[in-house]
């Protein structure tokens, strides 16, 4: 079977209530209940952050690096996403933020965005070049690119391999850094996160066996530190700094960011992840034709609607866009027209900006031995036509699709579901007493023992 994921999402079962909010929001059922506490399908999980929005206890969290770890090298680059700076009010200027940082101990500070220019005339050449597998998918959300891979394993060969703009940037930056004879070991690149799936994606890069990328910060942690630095010096106004990037650049991790600027066929933009499950599925059955690309991101507004985003989405994806407005009023001398690369730095990107293969890892793999797999399909489907089909959750899996797959794979009883229960002890198959502790193993006696039911309390 597959190796499983590196996830940066974790649950901590000491705080965890078995309210199985997380399981129900979960897009590739990745989660169960069993002894009254959430489990992880790590198989299944893309690092979405879906429960990480819905969990009224924080039991689930996102790991990351310790931020003294940038002190651990003599050159410290902060890889400063646009989205980092849309966190802030309108009136905060990028060098205010990044004055901040730099007193928070960054020696560098490099704008994740400023690899576009180069990456959008790339992707323009992929997709003329391998027009055959039409549509091409962006490789820009790592959470996609998962959701791909073990829930559509037949649209893996869409995905472009390319490397996501922040890759691009700090292959740029480490070839710059050793041009200046600064020696790799001491120089550390810390890419600052909105989202679970970037952590997961540096940790365990896809089409490519390590990242560049030496720590992961996230966001939320950081614009605390760096709003409270700001709050403490003296404002000189509020007139608006020229932007260091180009309009293109400036709104590429937002919804459309990408499908505006491919000019080949058609293209189109879908957020947020259920929508694009929806999608994904009708073009999976052909019942969707003549799109040329897709620019598809699993959080509603893009990276703005990342969870480890301290701002509102709608907000933030407002400031960006009118940055962007700002930045097009300008005269043609006034405005930036990207990083200029020179002839050996663009041509090292383009040696190395392409990703390696990139393999299917379905979920609905059952079995090495075909033979085994199709004996257990043929059980799950038979198992599914014996189950009500209400997806009520009480059998500690989100459906009852999951709880068929779970069964056959030994991992779980069909007599975890509550309507079974009762047909089986109509037939006089089960006792009360023998349904009540399955009930117990999967919720818990706490969830079973309420004193004010046992005491007889009227309601």
């Amino acid at each position: 079977m597959n190796k499983v994921f590196y996830h940066a999402l974790k649950f901590r079962e000491d705080l965890c209530i078995g309210c199985s909010h997380c399981m129900n929001v979960c897009p590739t059922e990745a989660v169960r209940v069993w002894h009254g506490k959430a489990q992880l399908h790590a198989n299944r999980c893309i690092d979405c952050g879906e429960c990480y929005r819905v969990c009224p206890v924080g039991a689930i969290t996102v790991e990351q690096d310790d931020f003294d770890n940038i002190y651990h090298y003599t050159t410290r680059i902060a890889l400063l996403p646009s989205v980092f700076t849309g966190q802030f009010p309108a009136s905060i200027q990028p060098s205010e933020i990044r004055q901040a940082l730099f007193e928070l101990g960054f020696t560098h500070v490099v704008e994740v965005e400023e690899g576009v220019e180069f990456l959008s005339e790339q992707i323009l050449k992929y997709i003329s070049e391998h027009s055959d597998r039409k549509p091409l998918i962006s490789s820009f959300c790592p959470a996609i690119v998962r959701l791909i891979q073990v829930k559509f394993p037949t649209l893996v060969d869409h995905i472009i391999r390319l490397k996501a703009p922040v890759d691009v940037t700090a292959l740029h930056t480490i070839n710059s850094i050793k041009e200046k004879g600064i020696p790799s070991e001491q120089t550390g690149l810390f890419y600052i996160t909105p989202c679970a799936a970037k952590i997961a994606a540096v940790r365990e890069p896809v089409g490519e066996q390590q990242s560049l990328i030496t720590g992961v910060i996230n966001m939320n942690y950081l614009y605390n530190r760096v709003w409270k630095i700001i709050s403490k010096q003296k404002r000189q106004g509020n007139r608006p700094e020229p932007c260091a990037l180009t309009t293109k650049s400036l709104c590429w991790s937002l919804t459309h960011g990408e499908s505006d600027h491919v000019k080949i066929g058609k293209s189109l933009a879908i957020d947020e992840i259920n929508n694009v499950i929806e999608f994904l599925e009708k073009l999976e059955n052909d019942e969707i034709k003549g799109i040329d690309f897709l620019e598809l991101r699993a959080c509603d507004e893009s990276c703005a609607g990342g969870i480890l985003c301290p701002g509102n989405r709608f907000l933030t994806a407002s400031k960006m866009r009118e940055a962007v407005l700002r930045q097009e009023s300008l005269s043609p001398s006034e405005r930036v027209n990207g990083m200029l690369f020179t002839p050996e730095q663009t041509a090292f990107l383009q040696q190395h900006v392409h990703l390696g293969a990139i393999h299917p890892r379905s979920i609905m793999k059952l079995d090495d031995n075909v033979a085994e797999a199709m004996v257990k399909m043929k059980r799950i489907y038979e198992l599914r036509r014996l189950l009500p089909q209400v997806d009520c959750g009480i059998c500690g899996a989100p459906t009852c699709s999951a709880l068929s797959e779970d069964v056959v794979q030994g991992q779980a009883d069909i007599r975890q579901c509550i309507f079974v229960q009762r047909i089986m002890e109509q037939n006089e198959k089960l006792d009360t007493a023998e349904s009540v502790r399955i009930m117990r193993e999967i919720w818990s006696n706490s969830k079973l023992d309420k004193n004010s039911l046992k005491e007889g309390t009227k309601f």
